[in-house]
């Protein structure tokens, strides 16, 4: 019987993968024999250690994906080393300032959406024709957020460019759905990592972030990583332009 969760032979690039969810889902398909190419502005030493010590194979490829030639690198470098892509997890964000819309500056708004929208837009960029290769096509996985389909306020920019992720996901799903290329992406609730940490430590925070959702907690990265092994895998063969709220029932409310 076919193991439909193995990645064995496969090329999986993931960016933002020094922590938090991309950290997870490296190790996620690492665990399942793929070949992971982690990307991240600084070294994912930790991520990559992990994964060799558990007798997996990654390579780290430096990549701010708010610079156009540095995705272009990651995607030669990529094919340089392994030769193929079959999966790309889009995950590299950032987030602003919490202030209402007023008070956000332009600097944080054009730094928000060149990291979480255009972003995520020129590594798909990239990253279709390497998968257009494939006789098997591939499968690319946006790491949006559940504000990228509702919205809260002191978030302007973030929700704005993750709502873009949402718009951008759908479309390339769209023109490429003929070509054997699927395109979907994750929509996670409030997740324990790096980037939240600011929030994890102000208790009424965090009590808000609870009441938000039906099981009154936030998720682990490892369970975000989950839905991205499911999306990358043949298991998902008939889900394309779709946007998972990964969220406890957040967005059903």
């Amino acid at each position: 019987m076919k193991q439909l969760l193995d990645f064995t032979g496969k090329v999986v690039l993931v960016t933002g993968a020094r922590s938090g969810i991309g950290q997870a889902v490296a190790i996620a398909f690492a665990g399942q024999g793929a070949k992971v190419v982690i990307a991240g502005r600084h070294p994912c030493t930790d991520t990559e250690q992990a994964i060799k010590d558990a007798g997996g194979e990654a390579t780290y490829v430096q990549c701010d994906v708010a610079n156009e030639n540095d995705i272009r690198h990651l995607i030669e470098q990529t094919i340089r080393i392994y030769g193929r892509l079959d999966v790309a997890v889009n995950n590299a964000g950032t987030l602003p300032p919490t202030a209402n819309l007023t008070e956000q500056t332009t600097a944080d708004f054009d730094h928000t959406f060149n990291v979480d929208a255009r972003g995520v837009f020129l590594c798909m960029k990239y990253e279709v024709p390497e998968l257009l290769k494939n006789e098997t096509g591939g499968a690319i996985i946006n790491i949006t957020s559940v504000a990228g389909l509702i919205a809260d306020p002191g978030m302007t920019p973030y929700v704005g460019a993750k709502h873009a992720v949402t718009g951008l996901t759908k479309a390339a799903a769209i023109e490429y759905a003929d070509r054997n290329i699927r395109i979907n992406a994750i929509a996670p609730g409030f997740t324990r990592t790096e980037i939240t940490a600011g929030w994890m430590d102000d208790p009424e925070m965090l009590a808000l972030v609870k009441s938000y959702n039906s099981q009154h907690r936030f998720a682990e990265p490892e369970e975000i990583a989950n839905v991205a092994l499911f999306l990358g895998s043949d298991m998902a063969s008939f889900l394309n332009g779709s946007i998972i709220a990964a969220d406890a029932g957040q967005t059903a409310h």
